[in-house]
């Protein structure tokens, strides 16, 4: 693996972009899971399914599109249904979750359309659904890193107002934190899904947002051990399944969510063994408390 690494661009290419994504991915879920919107990785990377195939029918219906990336197109989409997303959650006052399925089915419904108008299924897509570990060009490394950088700043600039909208939304619109920081928020969530689409795939990047995060939270007693327990576990998850997919010669996406199933069964074991100990503390709870000493 190493001397693969030092010698073929696109397995260098693949791994420094699994590292990236191993970092981002975790860290913009802590905030997801939080805030009990778990299933809004699942209902953008539909919408994003539906942007890359979008892509891959205008290139086949006329050469004049043929400069077109689905990359692009699937980025599109995304974020265009964050802020859908954002829209319907304040439209729908007492019943936010109800944008999330319907973002999803029109996701799924738009990806049926399009994946039929571009002739069906072809050896990109399916690299794009379940990720491939030599689909990551340079392009799409350099994509990755800058939306990487974005992420990272944009948590690191808004963290405090991340962690009080995240745990105590009432207390968030007391104090005046500004709506466009959620609005951007959901921006940020569709960029880090669409970074994630190469190497993990699109239909499988929700489980390396939520998944490192469930674990995490079975042994952690604070917010920020909490983010650094779930970026470690992503990163060994990536890592981990980049190299097994290499050597077995198959998708590395499903390797990848496979090995966080595994440490999430044996976190639960190991939990039960010792009847319960270490077994975390309720993050909303303690984020209650936080905020009420800063009232």
């Amino acid at each position: 693996m190493i001397d693969a690494i030092l010698n073929f661009e696109f397995i260098r290419y693949s791994f420094i972009s699994g590292l990236l994504i191993g970092l981002i991915a975790p860290l913009i879920g802590t905030f997801i899971v939080v805030r009990r919107l778990s299933l809004i990785a699942d209902a953008l990377s539909h919408v994003t399914l539906s942007g890359i195939s979008f892509g891959m029918f205008i290139m086949s219906a006329s050469t004049a599109f043929a400069f077109v990336s689905p990359i692009w197109t699937g980025i599109l989409f995304s974020v265009v249904g964050a802020l859908l997303i954002e829209k319907l959650r304040t439209s729908y006052t007492n019943y936010q979750e109800i944008a999330i399925p319907i973002l999803m089915s029109s996701g799924i419904g738009l990806s049926a359309i399009f994946i039929s108008l571009a002739d069906g299924f072809n050896q990109e897509l399916v690299g794009l659904l379940f990720g491939s570990i030599s689909a990551v060009s340079y392009n799409d490394l350099i994509t990755i890193t800058i939306i990487a950088v974005l992420v990272v700043t944009f948590i690191l600039l808004f963290y405090k107002e991340l962690f009080i909208l995240s745990l105590d939304a009432e207390y968030s619109q007391v104090i005046g934190i500004p709506k466009w920081i959620s609005f951007l928020f959901i921006v940020i969530v569709a960029l880090v899904i669409s970074a994630s689409m190469r190497v993990i795939g699109v239909l499988l990047v929700s489980a390396l947002i939520t998944l490192p995060v469930a674990i995490a939270m079975r042994w952690t007693k604070g917010f920020k051990q909490f983010i650094i327990i779930s970026i470690l576990i992503g990163e060994f998850s990536v890592v981990s399944g980049l190299i097994t997919a290499f050597y077995l010669d198959i998708s590395p996406g499903g390797v990848i969510v496979v090995i966080l199933i595994m440490l999430l069964s044996l976190t639960f074991i190991m939990q039960k063994v010792t009847k319960g100990k270490g077994k975390g503390v309720d993050l909303n709870e303690n984020a209650r408390s936080h905020t009420h000493v800063e009232r």
